[in-house]
């Protein structure tokens, strides 16, 4: 290997800003950020894939006039079973309009009908409000941003970079430590703002790319940052669910539609439910969780029947093909489907600045906790909290000017896994912790089976620590060798998926109710006294927050 500094690695700065992610809260960041600024977009991936990417839904905003803001907030608030915080609401479904206008002059082409842009139903809301671009909303809109991003002045892009840990002095954060390659060095900022996605694929059933597994929450975390509502993950309850295939979102707008839901003997599984088909997703997933206990099988169906061939093949390209890829003809029968982990509501807590509580941290899209969703997202609502909020950043607070900092030269390092522990068995172990998150924090869970499943992840968190392979992000400019670094990769991928998913199972138990996306056998009824958020961060612990009217 050569151990020269390689000729394009990152500046190591002062860089204005650095945006972790470049989903659509990341690439909405970077457009909205003042002009002149440096900026610096680090992207993990080496491809285009990003769980922004995958949404097929659309994006909900009022544009016609038997709508109304007054109502998309009712929805949202009647979605969030009590714990959405009012203001963040109202700032939201107030700014939407606005936000679509600028995605149109960006250049987004939304679906257009004989009264304009086209709107489609979904679970929750009232109207006829969600936007879209067929099936594959969240792609065109991503390419739509990368476009722009790509020309901004001042911006660099790079794909493949592993941000692996946040850099604090005196009590704000002031850039990150970088894996570029084999180089691992810091790179300093003066702001920083996460926006490097969700959690769901910390669970063995999700609607989630790998890439979302929570690990903004634990950079935030070991930052000294708060985390709020980590109990609260939405299941989506159409998944299509064959043994050999992944999981893949059969998006809630074919019931919006007229698609229906049955079970193997053909009867409707959501026939209890005041909404039916188009209940909260929650109430949905844990209708079709008990009914296919019930019958003891592993899925329902979803039917197309209702909706008109030429208008299923022109609203549902992407899910048709996706479908033929496996067999399938929603068009002649139904489609097996169960629910999957699909979003998480909780995150690292923010402002309406989009500002965590460590000074020079933002953070914007699923990885932050807005108090827009409550305990239960509305539909659609996701991709518009992404744009909303990074609108903020227009008026980010940065830190002071920061003196460059000349780097050592690097280092060559090198150090071997220890306890007789492989690669292999470390992606093994990443494995059965999805299924263990699955059994324990899944559509239904326990208060006992949380419990024991924290132990069992506060003890494998200590033990994995105890690597010495780990030692090395405590130093600076180190160059690894070719084992060391895919060793470090998976170490970390092990760790904040054990560090989030411990976070994760702390917030389960301590919430002693069932409310929206967090449902507890043991605890079945929604209580007055729980009507408040769950905050946990390194120096106060567990504790609540009173939702905010």
């Amino acid at each position: 290997m050569d151990h020269s500094r390689p000729p394009d690695a990152i500046d190591p700065g002062p860089w204005d800003v650095v945006v972790v992610g470049a989903g659509a809260a990341g690439l909405m960041t970077c457009l909205e950020l003042p002009e002149g600024l440096s900026v610096l977009l680090l992207n993990r991936n080496t491809g285009r894939r990003s769980s922004s990417r995958w949404a097929q839904g659309g994006i909900a905003a009022v544009t016609r006039p038997e709508d109304s803001s007054r109502s998309h907030a009712d929805d949202t608030l009647s979605a969030g079973a009590g714990l959405c915080d009012g203001d963040a609401v109202r700032f939201l479904v107030y700014a939407a309009p606005r936000c679509v206008e600028r995605l149109q002059q960006l250049g987004m082409a939304f679906d257009r009908d004989g009264h304009g842009l086209a709107t489609t139903l979904e679970a929750a809301h009232s109207h006829r409000r969600v936007l879209h671009v067929q099936d594959r909303t969240g792609r065109a809109l991503v390419d739509v941003l990368r476009e722009r991003v790509e020309q901004r002045p001042g911006l660099l892009h790079r794909r493949g970079v592993r941000v692996t840990g946040l850099e604090v002095q005196n009590g704000r954060c002031c850039g990150v430590q970088v894996l570029d390659g084999h180089q691992l060095h810091r790179i300093q900022a003066r702001a920083v703002v996460l926006a490097s996605g969700g959690g769901g694929h910390l669970f063995a059933n999700t609607t989630n790319p790998a890439q979302a597994c929570g690990e903004g929450i634990a950079l935030a975390w070991d930052a000294g940052a708060s985390v709020e509502d980590l109990e609260f993950v939405q299941f989506h309850p159409t998944a299509l669910r064959l043994d050999d295939a992944p999981c893949f979102l059969i998006s809630e707008a074919v019931r919006g539609e007229g698609g229906v839901l049955v079970d193997g003997r053909g009867g409707s599984p959501v026939d209890q439910l005041p909404q039916r088909d188009l209940a909260p997703r929650d109430q949905v997933s844990r209708a079709l969780v008990q009914r296919m206990r019930q019958q003891g099988v592993a899925q329902m169906w979803l039917d197309f029947a209702a909706i008109p061939h030429a208008k299923a093949e022109a609203r549902f390209p992407t899910i048709l093909d996706r479908c033929s890829e496996f067999g399938l003809n929603p068009l002649e029968r139904p489609i097996p489907v169960a629910p999957a982990a699909h979003y998480w509501m909780g995150g690292v807590a923010t402002d309406l600045q989009a500002a965590t509580d460590l000074p020079g941290l933002y953070a914007v899209g699923e990885v932050a906790c807005t108090g827009v969703h409550g305990a239960n997202r509305l539909a659609s609502n996701s991709l518009m909290e992404c744009l909303v909020f990074a609108h903020r950043m227009a008026e980010i607070d940065l830190g002071p000017a920061l003196k460059p900092i000349s780097p050592a030269p690097p280092q060559a390092y090198g150090q071997a896994l220890e306890g007789g522990i492989t690669s292999a068995e470390l992606m093994q172990q990443i494995e059965q912790l999805r299924l263990f998150c699955w059994q324990r924090a899944g559509v239904d869970r326990s208060g006992r089976g949380l419990s024991a499943g924290l132990d069992q992840l506060r003890c494998d968190l200590e033990h994995l620590d105890q690597q010495p392979l780990l030692d090395c992000l405590q130093q600076d400019n180190l160059l690894l060798d070719d084992s060391s670094r895919r060793d470090l990769n998976l170490l970390l991928d092990l760790r904040h998926r054990l560090l989030t998913s411990r976070l994760m199972l702390e917030a389960c138990l301590f919430r002693r109710e069932s409310r929206g996306g967090h449902f507890r056998t043991d605890a079945p009824a929604t209580l007055p006294q729980w009507q408040c958020h769950s905050r946990l961060n390194r120096a106060q612990g567990l504790h609540t927050r009173a939702v905010r009217p």
